[in-house]
């Protein structure tokens, strides 16, 4: 019997339903193996960052215990010495400054999501005075100058700064250099070693005084170098000399100390390595990086630039026309406050972009350039509850050296004693030294950095010390930070306007110690 039409319309109807039944089940079946697919690889992504978040603090961990270790091993091998004098052998070996292999902070906080964002927000705010600068010239002079005449006027002069630092390079690696291994080549074998180390001992202090000392001054008050390059002038004055000073104060006693047939002088090559590397402390070999990432260093170099250009906009834009005419203005009280509240925000901006230019930025392109592998230029000061704890961790290798060089020698020389008095004396040279540096850059003398650090830093420091834990303790030296940069920027735009307006027409010495914007009135 012949199947009905209703019938055929049926089994085709049952054979469609079944088809798109099928169809639903492998649909199913596909979506299930991709979301597994997607949820493998998400949890490889998760397994990533967790085997890299381990990592870092494994190796963080085994690089204290490597530090605590090698100073442990040390002081009891000092302790356990018996019949050797503790003073002379603990000035030499005991907590010897310790290289390690070691990012930079900013490095590791980089990878965190939250913390790049507020590294993106300073960009941005770079982004928003260039614009703003373009804006106004388009508006005032109806086209894109974009004008950088400051800029050019204060990196001036570049031709005698290069070939002045060449002679300071060049007198630093020779002179030394020679000096100690004509002196330790001679001295173990000589029956005059007092009157030979007298020798050789006058004339590398009167060659570091006539060029290490004098030139740099020279130069910069002879050609009127503008204050950025007289800046770098005078900062690399002050790292050549602790970089010399840190090469005869790690070699010398090593040469005292050995015999006549056993004298290891250092090699010329170390020496150059030591002039360049990111660190003040000598040691004839460094741990390495096993190679250079040219894209790291390009992008460092990228960051320092865009920093002084930060810094430009800050100071074209929030300082120059509150300060430039304040000279002409009666001074008061009230005004002088105001303006130092004022100078917070673009001190406080002055303040972070110069650490991060320099101590991160520059210092870990050149520690890159050549495979240094110890980053450890700061440490994490912006979460210190002292100034204490501040002043140790903002930069680590200017504290490396006077820690290792002032502060231990002197207590060496005191017998251990007077801890209060040589940390004085540490603040003091420091002080002294920050001073100079403004004073010959800026070309007077306003002794602004010295009395903040030479007499409130000490201050702060003996009295907010590392007992204090609680976060509150934080906001205080934020608040204190603020206001330091603040009367810093302040009280020098002032002077140098009134240096400007009010030149000294007698140069006597009262006249030149004596403040102008004290008594500039226009």
């Amino acid at each position: 019997m012949a199947p009905t039409e209703e019938t055929k319309q049926a089994k085709v109807r049952q054979r469609k339903k079944n088809l798109k039944t099928d169809q639903d089940q492998n649909d199913g079946v596909s979506d299930s193996i991709e979301d597994l697919i997607e949820w493998k690889r998400h949890i490889e992504v998760v397994k990533a960052e967790l085997v890299k978040d381990v990592t870092c603090h494994l190796t963080k961990l085994l690089d204290k215990a490597v530090t605590e270790a090698v100073q442990s091993y040390k002081k009891d091998k000092n302790t356990d010495t018996s019949g050797v004098d503790h003073r002379t052998h603990g000035a030499v070996s005991e907590r010897k400054k310790v290289f390690l292999h070691r990012a930079s902070l900013l490095d590791d906080l980089m990878e965190v999501e939250h913390f790049r964002t507020i590294y993106h927000m300073f960009v941005a705010a770079l982004c928003v005075f260039f614009i703003s600068t373009a804006a106004v010239d388009i508006i005032d002079k109806g086209t894109l100058v974009m004008e950088f005449d400051l800029l050019y006027y204060t990196f001036g002069q570049f031709g005698t700064v290069a070939w002045s630092w060449i002679c300071l390079f060049t007198y630093t690696l020779i002179v030394p250099y020679k000096v100690l291994t004509y002196w330790g080549s001679l001295y173990p074998k000589s029956n005059h070693k007092i009157l030979l180390t007298a020798f050789f001992g006058t004339f590398l202090l009167v060659s570091q005084t006539c060029v290490l000392y004098v030139f740099p001054v020279y130069v910069v008050k002879h050609y009127q170098l503008p204050p950025a390059s007289s800046f770098i002038v005078i900062l690399e004055q002050i790292r050549l000399i602790m970089k010399s000073y840190s090469f005869l104060r790690e070699t010398v006693p090593s040469i005292l100390q050995t015999k006549k047939n056993e004298v290891q002088l250092p090699q010329l090559s170390s020496y150059l390595y030591f002039l360049f590397c990111p660190t003040l402390i000598y040691r004839d070999h460094y741990p390495r990086t096993p190679y250079i990432r040219w894209k790291y260093v390009a992008k460092n170099f990228a960051q320092f630039l865009g920093c002084v250009f930060f810094i430009y906009f800050v100071l074209v834009t929030l300082c120059i026309p509150v300060f430039k005419n304040m000279s002409k203005q009666p001074l008061n009280t009230k005004t002088l406050v105001l303006s130092i509240f004022h100078a917070t925000l673009p001190g406080t901006f002055v303040l972070l972009l110069t650490f991060f230019a320099f101590l991160h930025c520059w210092l870990n392109a050149f520690a890159e350039m050549l495979r240094f592998a110890d980053r450890m230029f700061y440490k994490d000061w912006w979460n210190s509850t002292s100034f204490s704890n501040y002043y140790r961790t903002w930069n680590v290798v200017v504290h490396d050296w006077l820690y290792n060089y002032v502060y231990q020698d002197l207590l060496w020389v005191f017998n251990q004693r007077c801890r209060a008095g040589v940390m004085l004396a540490v603040f003091l040279i420091s002080a002294s030294v920050h001073e100079y540096v403004f004073t010959v850059s800026l070309g007077y003398f306003y002794p602004v950095m010295f009395c903040l650090f030479a007499i409130f830093g000490v201050l702060f420091n003996f009295t907010m010390d590392d007992k204090w834990t609680n976060p509150v303790w934080n906001v205080i030296v934020w608040t204190f930070l603020f206001i330091g940069q603040g009367i810093q920027l302040c009280l020098y735009c002032q002077e140098w306007y009134a240096q400007i307006h009010c030149p000294v027409t007698e140069k006597t010495f009262w006249a030149l110690m004596t403040p102008r914007s004290w008594s500039c009135r226009l």
